[in-house]
């Protein structure tokens, strides 16, 4: 299966699964909300430009938002995700003079603590972004900040599950 397709029927499966699956589950609690679309954004491979990773993360949000009826919300958040994560990786990555080894981020690729590090901080950002942008106010400070801690645990207990049970083959780049 070529690459595009397989990244299309990531993204729907993800759009799919948020939508049907963890929205439609009873609200664990008045701080937690199960969030894992973005991890579409997360996967994306290392070589995608800067304009086409903002222009998947836009779509990734709008289609979100369409599903959900809500403007924009969704689509702000994954946007400014993906406008941070070329920084972040530019960051976790040994800057040795060479190429990236492989395809996509993972802990393969980056390894164990860099790629928590990765995870950890896109998701809090994004959680952060769609809280405050949810919420539209700064009047209560310690909501936003308990509903974007527990959300943020709670999709990265998901992240990390779907990373174990659905490997991704990572494929290494030759220079052959």
């Amino acid at each position: 299966m070529s690459n595009p397709v397989r990244y299309f029927l990531r993204l729907i499966l993800l759009i799919l699964l948020q939508v049907f699956v963890l929205y439609q589950v009873p609200p664990l609690h008045y701080y937690l909300s199960p969030i894992l679309y973005f991890v579409f954004i997360l996967w994306l491979p290392f070589t995608i430009g800067r304009s086409s990773l903002l222009l998947v993360s836009f779509i990734t949000g709008i289609l979100l938002d369409f599903f959900t009826k809500t403007p924009g919300m969704h689509a702000a958040a994954c946007v400014l995700i993906g406008y941070l994560r070329p920084f972040l990786v530019n960051i976790l990555l040994p800057q040795q003079g060479v190429e990236f080894n492989y395809r996509e981020p993972s802990v393969t690729s980056l390894g164990l603590v860099p790629y928590i590090t990765y995870v950890v901080v896109l998701t809090m950002v994004h959680h952060a972004a769609l809280f405050v942008i949810q919420v539209f106010q700064f009047g209560n400070p310690g909501y936003l900040l308990l509903k974007t801690a527990g959300s943020t645990l709670l999709s990265l207990l998901l992240i990390f599950i779907v990373e174990l049970i659905f490997t991704r083959k990572q494929k290494f780049i030759t220079n052959t």
